[in-house]
C-alpha cells in the first residue's frame, strides 16, 4: 500500500459515508426512516437490491471459487430471474396494498400475531448472524493480507455503516448503495481489463478461454441429477429459485429496498432490473476469477494463498519440507509457462493441439498434488490452520500485481461491498425489531417520534451486536463457509409461510404456525445429519436443496393439518389477498 492507495481508499469511503449522512439527515417519522417516504425511483431500487446481495464475500470468494473450481458456481443463480417474476406478480402488489412497513406485518393480517412473530424471530436470528458475517469475512482477509489488527478492522467497518444508517435509515442505505455499486463495478471492470493487458502480448481473449477450457474451468452447466453435487442446473433452477424467492421476497433486508419504491410499478421495475443483471454480473465476476487463473499460468504462484499459513510454516519444524515443495512448484511453473506459450502459438495457427492440451492438464494435476501436500504440512504445523485459500486468491493478485492507486480502489470495492450488505442488514434488523416485536407488543400507544427514536436505537444496538459477533468470530471454525448456507437453513420455512399466505386461502393460523415449527426443526435435523457432520465436499446433500425441502414441507404440512385437524371456514380477511 502506497500513499496514493491510502488516499484513494480513505477519500472513497469518507465520501460515501459523508454523502449518505448529509443527503438523508433529518427523518421526520417512522415511515420516512423505514420506507424512505416511498420516494425511491426504480433504478435506485434495482441498484440497492443488487448492492444488498453483493457483499464483500461476493468479491473476495467468487473469483477464488472460479480459480479453483471454474464457472459452475453461476448455476447457483439460475433460478433468480424466475423468482423475480413471481415476486413482481404476487409479493409486491400485496405488500403495497396492505401498506406494511415489514414483510412480517403482512403475516399477522393473513394469519395471527404468533405466525408473524415466529417469522420475524427466524429472520432476526439468521440475519443477525449474517450481518456479523458480512463484517467479519472481509475483515479477517484484509487483516491477514495487510497485517491490520482484526478487531480494529471489525470496528472500523461496523462504525462506518452505523454512522449513516443511524442518521438516514432506508434513504441513507439506498443513496449510499448507488455510490457503492459504482465503485464496485468500476473496480471490477478495470481489474478485468488489466488482467487481459498483463497476459503475454500475442495472447487473445479467445486463447485465454482455450487455456481455461483445457483446465476444465469453463464447464458452466452441469445437468447431473446427483444430489451430492453442490451446483447443478437442477439445484440452481429449483433450490436456487426457492432461495431467491425467500431472500428477495421475505427477507426484510431486501423487502425494505423495494417497499421504499415510489409505486408498485417502480418497485417491480427495480426487481426486474436485478433479475436481468444479476446473473451476467455473477458470470463476469467468475470470469474474472478464471482470468486470474490464466494469468497465473504465466506468473509465479504461492503454494497456499493464505499468508497466515506461510507464517505458521516458518515457525515450525516442517519449514524445510515446505520449502522443498516450493522449489518444485517454481520448476513446475516454468514448465507450465513454456507449454502454455507453445499451446497459444498453436492456437494462433488455428490448431488446438491435443497433445499439448493433455500436457497442460497433467501439469495442473501435478500442481494440485503439490498444493494438497502443502495443506497436509500446514495442518501438521498447526492443526487449527485454515488450509482452504480460495478467499485469498483474488486479493493476492490485487496486492502483488495491480498498479498504485488501483490497490486502494479495490480495497474500497471490498469495504464498500461489506458496508452495503451490512447497512441493509442493520436497517432490516432495526425495522423488524421496532415494528414486529417492540411496537406490536407495547400495551400503550406511543408517538411517531417515539417509534422513530426506537428504530434508530435498534439500529445502533444491532450494529454493536454485529461488531461484537464479528470480533468473537475467531471462536468459530469455518465461519466464512457458513455464509452461503446460513440462509438456506431458515429461508425455506419462512418462504413456505408466505406462499401458504399468498396462495392457499383455506389454511388458517393454527395449522400454519404448527407446520412452520415442525418444518424448521426438520430442516435442522436434515442439515445436521446430511451436511454439517461431513467434511467440505463430502456432504450427502447440496445445501441449496434445504430451501426447496423447507418450503415444500411447510406448505404440505399446513395443508394436511388444515384438512385433517382444523377443517373449517377460512379466517382470511379478503382485503389482505385481493
Amino acid at each position: 500500500m502506497q500513499l496514493f492507495d491510502w488516499i484513494v481508499l480513505i477519500v472513497t469511503l469518507l465520501f460515501i459515508v459523508g454523502y449518505g449522512s448529509w443527503k438523508t439527515k433529518g427523518s421526520k417519522n417512522v415511515e420516512d426512516f423505514i420506507l424512505g417516504n416511498n420516494e425511491t425511483p426504480w433504478y435506485t431500487v434495482g441498484l440497492s437490491v443488487m448492492a444488498t446481495q453483493a457483499s464483500a464475500i461476493t468479491f473476495l470468494s467468487t473469483p477464488g471459487q472460479a480459480y479453483h473450481d471454474g464457472m459452475g458456481f453461476v448455476q447457483f443463480y439460475f433460478g433468480l430471474p424466475i423468482a423475480m417474476i413471481v415476486i413482481c406478480v404476487t409479493f409486491i402488489p400485496l405488500y403495497h396494498k396492505n401498506k406494511v412497513y415489514t414483510a412480517y406485518e403482512f403475516l399477522e393480517k393473513r394469519f395471527d400475531v404468533k405466525t408473524r412473530s415466529l417469522a420475524a424471530i427466524l429472520f432476526l436470528v439468521q440475519r443477525g448472524l449474517g450481518t456479523g458475517l458480512t463484517i467479519y469475512a472481509p475483515a479477517i482477509i484484509l487483516s491477514a493480507l495487510l497485517g491490520w489488527n482484526l478487531t480494529i478492522m471489525n470496528i472500523i467497518i461496523g462504525l462506518l455503516v452505523i454512522i449513516y444508517t443511524f442518521s438516514g435509515g432506508t434513504k441513507a442505505v439506498n443513496v449510499t448503495q448507488k455510490q457503492q455499486m459504482f465503485v464496485i463495478m468500476s473496480g471490477m471492470f478495470i481489474t478485468f481489463f488489466l488482467i487481459l493487458h498483463y497476459l503475454p502480448n500475442d495472447m487473445t481473449f479467445t486463447s485465454a478461454m482455450h487455456i481455461a477450457g483445457a483446465n476444465d474451468k469453463m464447464n458452466i452447466v452441469n445437468f447431473s441429477f446427483d444430489p451430492e453435487e453442490k451446483y447443478t442446473f437442477w439445484s440452481g433452477i429449483t433450490g436456487g429459485f426457492f432461495l431467491a424467492l425467500a431472500y428477495f421476497g421475505t427477507d426484510q433486508s431486501q423487502v425494505g429496498r423495494y417497499l421504499s419504491g415510489k409505486s408498485v410499478r417502480e418497485s417491480q421495475m427495480g426487481l426486474i432490473m436485478n433479475g436481468l443483471l444479476k446473473v451476467p454480473m455473477q458470470f463476469f465476476i467468475l470470469l474474472t476469477g478464471v482470468m486470474v487463473f490464466v494469468f497465473f499460468q504465466f506468473n509465479p504462484v504461492p503454494l497456499n494463498f493464505n499468508p497466515n499459513n506461510k507464517i505458521v510454516i516458518e515457525k515450525s519444524a516442517y519449514k524445510e519440507e515446505y520449502h522443498a515443495l516450493e522449489k518444485k512448484l517454481i520448476t513446475l511453473s516454468e514448465d507450465k509457462k513454456v507449454i502454455n506459450l507453445l499451446y497459444i502459438d498453436q492456437l494462433n495457427q488455428d490448431y488446438d493441439n491435443p497433445i499439448l492440451r493433455k500436457e497442460l492438464v497433467a501439469l495442473s494435476n501435478k500442481e494440485k498434488d503439490l498444493r494438497d501436500r502443502a495443506k497436509e504440512i500446514i495442518l501438521k504445523a498447526d492443526s487449527n490452520s485454515e488450509t482452504n485459500d480460495k478467499d485469498y486468491v483474488f486479493f493476492h493478485f490485487i496486492l502483488h500485481y495491480l498498479p498504485k492507486g488501483l490497490i486502494g480502489l479495490l480495497l474500497a470495492v471490498i469495504l464498500s461491498a461489506a458496508m452495503s450488505s451490512t447497512a441493509s442488514g442493520l436497517n432490516a434488523l432495526a425495522s423488524t425489531t421496532a415494528i414486529d416485536i417492540y411496537k406490536r407488543n407495547l400495551k400503550t400507544e406511543k408517538s411517531e417520534k417515539h417509534y422513530l427514536n426506537a428504530t434508530k436505537f435498534f439500529t445502533l444496538l444491532w450494529g454493536i451486536v454485529a461488531i461484537l459477533f464479528a470480533c468473537v468470530g475467531t471462536l468459530f471454525e469455518n465461519l466464512i463457509q457458513l455464509v452461503n448456507i446460513i440462509g438456506s437453513i431458515f429461508y425455506g420455512t419462512v418462504l413456505g409461510i408466505f406462499l401458504v399466505g399468498f396462495y392457499l386461502r383455506r389454511v388458517q393460523a393454527k395449522p400454519m404456525f404448527y407446520s412452520a415449527i415442525i418444518s424448521q426443526i426438520t430442516i435442522f435435523i436434515i442439515y445436521y445429519f446430511m451436511i454439517a457432520i461431513y467434511p467440505s465436499g463430502q456432504e450427502k446433500l447440496g445445501y441449496l436443496w434445504l430451501n426447496f425441502i423447507g418450503a415444500i414441507l411447510t406448505i404440505v404440512l399446513a395443508w394436511l393439518m388444515q384438512v385433517l385437524f382444523f377443517n373449517g371456514k377460512s379466517d382470511v380477511e379478503e382485503v389482505v389477498l385481493e
